[in-house]
């Protein structure tokens, strides 16, 4: 599964969801994912990273070696995305 392949799934299964995904080892199997939606709102980290995962889980299995995660609502990406670099 492409970065961008990862991109689209998390985008369509998570509502409003916006996805940046890298590869800085340049391998594709050593990936980061920022995900930020509203939909996250109020719920815990637990669970915001089962609503990327879950829809991934299949798609990823034996493509993906590692997938760092960080999810965010909007307000904590306006917050903090200047300390990854966007």
């Amino acid at each position: 599964m492409t970065p961008n392949q990862i991109k689209q799934t998390i985008e369509a299964a998570i509502p409003n969801a916006q996805a940046f995904i890298l590869d800085p080892m340049n391998d594709g199997q050593h990936l980061q994912a920022f995900v930020i939606s509203p939909a996250f709102e109020g719920l815990m980290l637990i669970k915001q990273h089962q609503m990327v995962m879950q829809p991934l889980k299949q798609a990823l299995a034996g493509a993906v070696h590692a997938l760092a995660l960080k999810t965010f609502t909007p307000q904590k990406w306006n917050e903090e995305k200047v300390k990854y670099g966007f």
